[in-house]
């Protein structure tokens, strides 16, 4: 807006150098610029759809008197956050290094910050586009969300999710005392990524699935070796397999009477 008054004689809009109107006239091309008002107190314009292109310096001149005067308004264009890239998903052997990118446009340019979607993290874990990861444990594993605000819209968010590989650990394995012809369980847990495959034997010899009498049932963090009618000859130390690429590990329990 450009405030006048009777003593005006001639009036203009310039964006720099460029004049968009005289009086009345339009002199600029651009379909997005229109003569709002040009009346004894106001001479006004409108730029619609307002694109970056059109920050700047913007002129109301104005003719009084012979003298002619200037008004002058910055015109500061902003630009809600957008993510332009983000590191795609990524899988790695534990004690590796991950870096991940996270790139983002706006004006004025956004604040990027990475956090560990995890009930034990707390805050951020960096404020900056990268995140370097040294030796990554298994409890760094999951999803890294990145933000890119700047206080023109809600922030935007995008996540990544960081795949720990680790060999089997075996975290429970008891020995088991039943009497002859009850049911019996022996069970082994383990935890590990990828999945553990795993496998029984009895003193040396491995235990087959579908072997009378028996069930081995084997899950992703467990597998559970049944005995439907124990005797005698079941008693005994068994041992559990458990295995995935980057190695495997074992552990003895016993099956004994009581």
């Amino acid at each position: 807006r450009c405030s006048v008054d009777n003593r005006v004689t001639r009036v203009a809009w310039l964006n720099r150098s460029s004049i968009l109107y005289a009086g009345n006239d339009k002199w600029c091309l651009d379909p997005r610029v229109v003569l709002l008002a040009n009346t004894k107190t106001q001479y006004s314009i409108q730029i619609q759809d307002v694109d970056v292109y059109d920050e700047g310096p913007y002129t109301c001149s104005v003719q009084t008197d012979n003298h002619p005067k200037t008004s002058r308004v910055h015109l500061i264009v902003q630009v809600s956050p957008k993510i332009t890239e983000i590191s795609p998903d990524i899988s790695i052997n534990e004690g590796g290094n991950v870096s991940l990118t996270c790139i983002a446009t706006g004006r004025p340019d956004p604040t990027i910050t990475w956090r560990h979607i995890s009930p034990k993290a707390v805050g951020f874990i960096s404020e900056d586009e990268y995140l370097e990861i040294t030796g990554i444990t298994r409890e760094q594993s999951g999803e890294y969300e990145c933000s890119a605000s700047n206080d023109v819209s809600a922030p935007v968010v995008q996540r990544v999710r960081v795949t720990v590989n680790y060999p089997p650990y075996i975290s429970d394995a008891k020995s088991t005392g039943v009497p002859v012809g009850q049911k019996g369980i022996l069970l082994c847990e383990a935890s590990a990524v990828p999945s553990a495959d795993f496998q029984w034997y009895k003193d040396d010899k491995r235990l087959a699935e579908g072997q009378k009498g028996l069930k081995v049932e084997n899950k992703a963090f467990f597998s559970r070796l049944t005995f439907f009618n124990v005797s005698e000859q079941d008693y005994g130390n068994y041992t559990c397999v458990a295995s995935n690429q980057l190695g495997n590990t074992n552990a003895s329990m016993i099956l004994y009477g009581e």
